[in-house]
């Protein structure tokens, strides 16, 4: 869909932030799967966590993906991803082997410009939900950077400036 709009790149890069503040300009954001699946599987057994179990983390996070699409077909304006499912089908990929990316990556489009963040190690921060380091972080970067590529996304990496400096940028290069 040409108004569904990925926000993806390096974890721990501005991605929420910049989402949030997209939001308070009165967007519809969709919130990443994988936060939502660290959440509910902390409340839970845990079993799907992404450093317990990769393959059923990324299995839940490309179901969540394709059910986010759905709930998206139904609101207006510009929709704006945190991550999505290329990035779900890029980590089940990683995780299992599985030649994923191709079939789900053409059969559910986004807009072809995609936003990227970069790694940036100044904002860099652990949190429960995002115990890895930065170097796993910078290197599913560089998975991503390319499955986007692959699949045909004119990506553009996100200037490394304020939040409402990002948010500007997305909506101007949107605008044109």
């Amino acid at each position: 869909m040409n108004r569904f709009v990925v926000i993806s790149g390096c974890s721990g890069g501005g991605k929420s932030t910049l989402l949030a503040e997209l939001e308070r300009r009165g967007h519809a954001v969709i919130e990443e799967p994988g936060r939502r699946i660290v959440r509910e599987e902390l409340a839970g057994d845990g079993a799907a966590l992404p450093w317990v179990d990769a393959a059923a983390f990324a299995r839940r996070a490309v179901a969540m993906a394709l059910a986010d699409w759905e709930t998206a077909a139904r609101l207006e304006g510009w929709v704006f991803f945190d991550r999505g499912l290329v990035d779900a089908a890029a980590a089940l990929e990683h995780a299992t082997g599985e030649a994923v990316l191709e079939a789900l990556g053409r059969a559910h489009r986004y807009r072809r410009q995609v936003f990227l963040t970069p790694p940036w190690p100044e904002i860099y921060v652990n949190d429960p939900e995002r115990p890895h380091g930065f170097e796993a972080a910078r290197a599913e970067y560089e998975r991503l950077l390319e499955a986007y590529a692959a699949l045909g996304y004119a990506v553009s990496i996100l200037p490394k400036t304020s939040v409402a400096a990002r948010a500007d940028f997305v909506l101007e290069t949107l605008a044109v």
